[in-house]
């Protein structure tokens, strides 16, 4: 916990959240990091957090009494969007019209011979001379 607490939240989940919800404009809580609930799991025995290998004993506990099991103790989901039924539905004339040839063609990118100057644009390090580094050789 402890090392949770200065490594892996401040280093990872809560930089992924905070990017994730900066980028849809959203303002996110984390309730569980209010000073007193941290206090307070700091307290608890490791027995009232674990049971056996399952952690969030009391989150579970308290779920328990207002939510099925059966929707609690399953695998993990994922969060997939149906892309495919988009491309296929709403999204299709859009999509056909992105991947036309006459679009294709229009694109800067399209030929052969463009494709160094795409590249330098994409990736400037790997096409410029001097390894993007900016000094003359």
């Amino acid at each position: 916990m402890a090392t949770d607490a200065v490594t892996y939240l401040p280093g990872d989940i809560l930089v992924k959240v905070d990017r994730a919800a900066m980028s849809a404009s959203l303002e996110t809580r984390a309730p569980f990091l209010d000073r007193r609930v941290v206090e307070l799991a700091w307290r608890l025995p490791l027995d009232a957090k674990i049971r056996g290998r399952t952690g969030k004993r009391i989150l579970r506990d308290i779920l328990y009494r207002h939510v099925p099991r059966n929707l609690l103790e399953r695998p993990k989901q994922g969060f997939a969007i149906p892309i495919d039924r988009w491309l296929r539905g709403d999204l299709r004339d859009w999509a056909e019209n992105l991947l036309s040839s006459k679009q294709i063609a229009e694109t800067e990118c399209s030929t052969h011979a463009r494709s160094r100057r795409c590249g330098e644009i994409i990736n400037p390090r790997k096409t410029m001379p001097d390894g993007g580094s900016g000094r003359s050789s």
